[in-house]
């Protein structure tokens, strides 16, 4: 049997395609094993905490196995493909016979041990004539029996009878157990001895469910009964499918659960409210459309909210910060990216617009526009999310008036925009049906007052109220 550590076989491990992670679920396999593959060619696409992700392979070659099947989520760092770079239709066959000669040749001199036990054997200067043992040395991995059938060969030549096993590796080289190191820090922080925990991941690794299988079973084993009466067995929990649909939390999910709770419970969250009247910008934008600069781009009442917001970062540039809470410092930026949130099939997920204080209009539309079909067909990069300054929410498209938002993590502000409607306005001392709406601004009250964040909302408000304020204030 071939084994997947010859030196044709090219082992693809699972890349760390974000920031930091450390985990991704395999979603989608485009080869299988026999398939001819190139140097970049998408072979799966993954997901992460933060999007889904192609993978392209990095050499040419023949898929031998696919580690994994698809819908499960591996280690960063885990093999998940193997590929024979050695080249030719067959590189998925050719390999085994060729494992054979060495299995027999590592086979050979333990033979010959047991039928001549009272043959010559080769002197250690220093230590007398070894005895004879046909007990060979326990293989720690595939490699070995490969070097131990070297060793046999070049004896025999020699001339010197049987080959003498190779001198152990250190103890600590043995029994040390292959894990990874945010494994062994799990296993450190549940008190857990990786000497006595069972691997179960490829090649011997243990993973994170082996040490949590060695921590779980210490208090089921002090609550067990007496040993004179047969506990009955736990139920196993039960739901009706036909009532009830049960849905894994990960991938993005997961990944936004974690951050809004760490968002809610880490910064002071203040929520300022505004009823503003739209209707001079909902004109706007209906001229922005039939302007020839603005042809073939998204013109809608998010873009000129977005520019609105810009306009009053750049008035009060304070707001644009983060805090750090290791150095206890606040962070002014001096650029902002600007977040869209975005509500896709695997989740709510927050592309920026990076330096979007330098674009113009028409390129604040073109990106505006580019980021939103990326989020919708499920491509945005992880890279896309990473580095946000401020954040807009749009909960109007979906009917509401409002609401407060949660601070996207490491920054400092979130403006929500609710749906824009005809209400009853006073307008030049008349009531007048007018396109009203309401702006919700969360901050940080950590690095942002009260003062300040109402001078924020009160200038988005103005903007948007009337709009020519875009070019006096800007």
């Amino acid at each position: 049997m071939t084994t997947m550590t010859e030196a044709s076989v090219r082992e693809f491990k699972m890349p760390d395609v974000g920031e930091g992670l450390t985990e991704a679920e395999i979603l989608k396999w485009y080869v299988q094993p026999g398939d001819q593959v190139t140097d970049g060619q998408v072979v799966c696409e993954v997901e992460t905490a933060k999007a889904a992700v192609e993978l392209p392979i990095p050499y040419d070659g023949v898929v031998r196995a696919l580690h994994f099947p698809e819908g499960t989520t591996v280690d960063v760092g885990t093999s998940i493909i193997a590929v024979d770079v050695s080249g030719g239709a067959g590189a998925a066959e050719a390999p085994a016979p060729a494992a054979a000669p060495a299995a027999e040749t590592t086979a050979q001199p333990a033979a010959e041990t047991e039928k001549k036990p009272e043959g010559r054997q080769p002197v250690l200067v220093g230590y007398g004539v070894a005895a004879s043992s046909t007990k060979r040395r326990p293989r720690k991995g595939p490699q070995i029996p490969v070097q131990e059938a070297s060793t046999a060969i070049q004896t025999e030549l020699n001339g010197h009878g049987p080959a003498v096993p190779a001198a152990p590796a250190p103890p600590a080289a043995q029994e040390r157990p292959l894990a990874k190191p945010p494994v062994r820090k799990l296993a450190k922080d549940l008190g857990v001895d990786l000497a006595t925990v069972t691997p179960t991941g490829p090649d011997g690794i243990i993973t994170r469910e082996d040490v949590h299988a060695a921590a779980a079973p210490a208090p089921e084993v002090v609550a067990a009964p007496a040993p004179a009466r047969t506990p009955a067995p736990a139920p196993v929990p039960t739901y009706d499918t036909a009532r009830e649909t049960r849905v894994p939390v990960k991938g993005v999910r997961k990944a936004t659960a974690t951050a809004m709770v760490g968002s809610a419970f880490t910064a002071p969250h203040v929520t300022e409210f505004v009823t503003v009247d739209v209707t001079r910008t909902m004109k706007l934008v209906e001229e922005l459309k039939q302007d020839k600069d603005m042809q073939g781009l998204r013109v809608n009442p998010l873009l000129l909210i977005a520019k609105a917001l810009l306009v009053a970062i750049k008035r009060n540039p304070e707001v644009n910060a983060s805090w750090d809470e290791a150095n206890q410092e606040i962070v002014l930026k001096h650029y902002v990216n600007l977040g869209i949130a975005a509500a896709t099939p695997r989740g709510l997920i927050v592309p920026n617009i990076k330096d979007a204080h330098t674009k113009t209009l028409p390129q604040l539309a073109e990106s505006l526009g580019e980021l939103v079909a990326t989020a919708r067909e499920g491509k945005t990069s992880p890279a896309a999310m990473q580095g946000g300054t401020v954040t807009i929410t749009n909960v109007g498209v979906f009917g509401v008036d409002t609401g407060t938002p949660i601070l996207n993590p490491g920054e400092s502000a979130i403006l929500a925009v609710g749906a824009i409607k005809l209400q009853p306005w006073v307008h030049k001392g008349k009531v007048k049906p007018r396109q009203v709406t309401t702006l919700a601004l969360s901050f940080d009250h950590r690095l942002v007052d009260g003062e300040l964040g109402s001078k924020v909302l009160a200038d988005v408000a103005a903007i948007l109220e009337q709009p020519k304020r875009l070019i006096t204030w800007a």
